[in-house]
């Protein structure tokens, strides 16, 4: 047993470690919600994660991405990140993707060889590209998806549910109307908050010049304020949804059944 991960294993058992050791990520979107879970699964004794991102590090990211410090300014998300994450575990397979998913760039990853997809995207279109593709690889059982976590300060109002479930949150009101233009039925895991505050100072619609932070609406980009404490709690809620599934899947060699976790 690698001494890394003593302490989870006496929470996990011996076998869910032995698991999480074998298993695959992929994971799009390394922002305030995406860092921090590539950082928890790594931490976890992930075997193998896919990091893809096409943003550099600036410094608008600061306040709530893992990877964003003054000596990483500048340089891929994806770069910075898999520096941290090999530094942090060795013998973690990590590998960097640095450019956007979409429907063009789907065939670069192997979603049949992955055990789990974690999507943590902003811009909706193709957040729901990747929906499409990645969670109907096995009926959505392995694919979680992170809605907004902007203009929140309450990390304890994250919530998980089914897609088809949430409620008060504006990117799951978004994300559920753009599924149903595209005819798509399944079924996955969302985190999201219901928690919205009012907007305060200036206005940054479309005026991030260093990159980042923003969410795309309608071909508008829309700079809203995001806080680690939530955004990182959002990130940790995702990775703990693959932990716990390895936990039941280890125990149960037939998986549990997609809805058990969400509650």
């Amino acid at each position: 047993m690698n001494q890394s991960f003593q302490r989870l294993a006496i929470i996990t058992g011996p076998s869910a470690m032995d698991t999480l050791t074998k298993s695959r990520v992929l994971l799009f979107g390394l922002g305030g919600v995406g860092s921090w879970c590539a950082e928890a699964l790594v931490r976890s004794g992930i075997g193998s994660i896919s990091i893809v991102d096409s943003d550099r590090v600036s410094a608008s990211n600061i306040n709530r991405q893992v990877q964003a410090a003054r000596d990483s300014l500048g340089r891929f998300k994806t770069e910075a990140l898999a520096e941290r994450l090999k530094n942090i575990n060795p013998s973690c397979e990590v590998k960097e993707f640095p450019l956007v998913f979409s429907k063009e760039t789907a065939e670069l990853f192997d979603f049949a060889g992955a055990d789990y997809v974690i999507d943590a995207i902003d811009s909706l279109s193709h957040k729901l590209d990747l929906i499409e593709i990645g969670a109907a690889k096995n009926g959505g059982r392995s694919f979680f998806s992170s809605m907004g976590m902007a203009q929140k300060l309450d990390p304890t109002l994250i919530k998980t549910a089914d897609i088809w479930k949430t409620s008060g949150c504006p990117m799951a009101r978004l994300v559920r109307g753009g599924l149903k233009k595209r005819n798509f039925q399944g079924h996955f895991c969302a985190v999201y908050s219901p928690e919205k505050l009012p907007r305060h100072g200036e206005d940054l619609s479309g005026t991030d010049e260093e990159g980042g932070g923003g969410t795309w609406d309608s071909g508008k980009k829309v700079i809203n304020g995001s806080a680690v404490c939530v955004t990182a709690a959002a990130g940790m809620v995702l990775a703990s949804l693959v932990i716990r599934d390895i936990c039941g899947r280890a125990a149960k060699p037939e998986g549990i059944m997609p809805g058990a976790i969400y509650e």
